[in-house]
């Protein structure tokens, strides 16, 4: 059985409101800026970046894997994948995240909602496969498609994009640290509220979720289906109905209820949510995938929440797909990816409801996530979407590439050919520290 253990010799205390003015002054800690702020942070540098990776057919084993790639730069294996913990078979590889306390990292596969729990404490360098949770769709009662995994206090929170249905109907699904099924908690519909005041109109699709804990509000965003996702973009692209069921809102949500408050009107699917991390900012960053808008969520007054698109990504007509944001630890700065044209565009939205482009630069054939360190210094980018979403031929690229960054321009550090080294498509990334563990 998991156990939610403490960290010998280190006190991990939960990131509660109180302690939100240390996370915002704080510039020694170097943890990804997009984690949970329940998680225990690394102090330093990360030594080690975890690549949840999609398997692909005839490709070293084929199966999903999480592939430990070497960020210490005094170490002979600097920039070398140095492990690969394999769960066999391919299930979709997207997201995941740690526990509270880190000492797991849980993964999630789309196509057959299994969810891979690891030990990361044991060995950092070595995660390992220690639990399979392959009942998601029976205990939630229908959710399907789990999306990564969201740290609270001992428990794990998992967005589903869809239902046993295949639809776009989903749900936030929460399990115990130890793996144990808690609640679901289904996302409005116009037919089913919940008690929500609805703008527009309520979905009930899923994608992302994220805490503001100080101001007791959660915040998910809207994708698509598995009847959807689990296509060939090609093929998708040209079934005029098929375009129609992604997801055009965000439910902002009273967190410690689980209640839903508001279903925003965000057209244009809005897929990853970042959170400012300034003691009195109220507000949210998210991109529209299918629009290329950069949307600004805030609270107007107390209680009082609007959503309003503030910049435009790239040129719209040309569909550049934004698909992966990263806010820096001061607020400042906000990367954007986009799938299509491989591009990542940095913003200065030091004045967010103003957001000003201050550099761009082509990665690869395609991109998709982005991770920045909690000093802003390393970034980090893998390139693969969905499985038959990627690009096909010499367009497949499949990399991570890390850089640094000073403020005005990237500078490359490695990169990883995930084809040539034969590990699959990389997608997900998080940071991993020996440190954490240390006596």
């Amino acid at each position: 059985m998991l156990r939610n253990r403490p960290i010998p010799g280190r006190r991990i205390a939960l990131v509660l409101a109180s302690a939100a003015p240390l996370l915002a002054a704080a510039p020694a800690r170097s943890d990804e800026t997009c984690q949970s702020p329940y998680m225990a942070k690394i102090t330093g540098l990360e030594d080690f970046v975890y690549v949840w990776t999609l398997g692909v057919e005839g490709l070293g084993d084929g199966s999903d894997k999480l592939v430990t790639v070497d960020a210490r730069e005094t170490s002979p294996t600097f920039g070398k994948p140095i492990h690969a913990a394999s769960i066999g078979g391919r299930h979709e590889a997207h997201h995941g995240g740690f526990t509270d306390d880190r000492r797991h990292f849980w993964a999630a596969g789309l196509s057959d909602s299994r969810i891979f729990i690891f030990d990361v404490a044991t060995d950092p360098a070595k995660p390992r496969l220690v639990r399979v949770i392959d009942d998601f769709v029976a205990a939630s009662g229908g959710a399907a498609g789990p999306h990564g995994a969201y740290a609270l206090p001992g428990r794990m929170l998992i967005p589903s994009l869809s239902n046993r249905h295949g639809t776009g109907r989903a749900a936030l699904v929460e399990y115990s640290n130890e793996g144990d099924y808690i609640a679901t908690h289904w996302l409005p519909t116009d037919a089913e509220p919940n008690g929500a005041r609805i703008e527009a109109r309520a979905d009930g699709y899923g994608y992302d979720a994220r805490v503001l804990p100080r101001r007791n509000v959660m915040l998910t965003s809207s994708f698509t289906g598995l009847e959807n996702y689990m296509r060939p973009l090609g093929d998708l692209m040209k079934d005029g109905e098929a375009m129609k069921r992604f997801g055009q809102t965000m439910v902002l949500w009273d967190f410690h209820a689980r209640q839903p408050r508001t279903v925003l009107s965000v057209p244009g699917v809005p897929l990853e949510i970042r959170w400012a991390w300034g003691p009195q900012h109220t507000y949210a960053f998210t991109s529209t995938a299918l629009t290329s808008k950069l949307w600004l969520v805030r609270e107007d007054e107390p209680g009082a929440w609007s959503a309003k698109p503030v910049a435009e990504i790239g040129d719209p007509a040309t569909l550049p797909v934004p698909v992966d944001i990263s806010l820096s630890a001061d607020d400042r700065t906000l990367f954007v990816d986009t799938f299509m044209d491989g591009t990542t565009r940095v913003f200065d939205v030091s004045d967010p409801d103003r957001p000003r482009q201050i550099y761009e630069k082509k990665i690869g054939a395609q991109l998709n996530m982005v991770s920045q360190s909690w000093d802003g210094k390393r970034i980090y980018y893998t390139s693969s979407l969905l499985a038959n979403w990627d690009k096909t031929g010499a367009e497949n690229e499949q990399f991570l590439k890390a850089y640094g960054w000073n403020g005005r321009e990237l500078s490359p550090r490695f990169a990883i050919d995930f084809t040539a080294e034969r590990l699959g498509r990389p997608h997900m990334m998080a940071f991993g520290a020996a440190s954490l563990y240390a006596p």
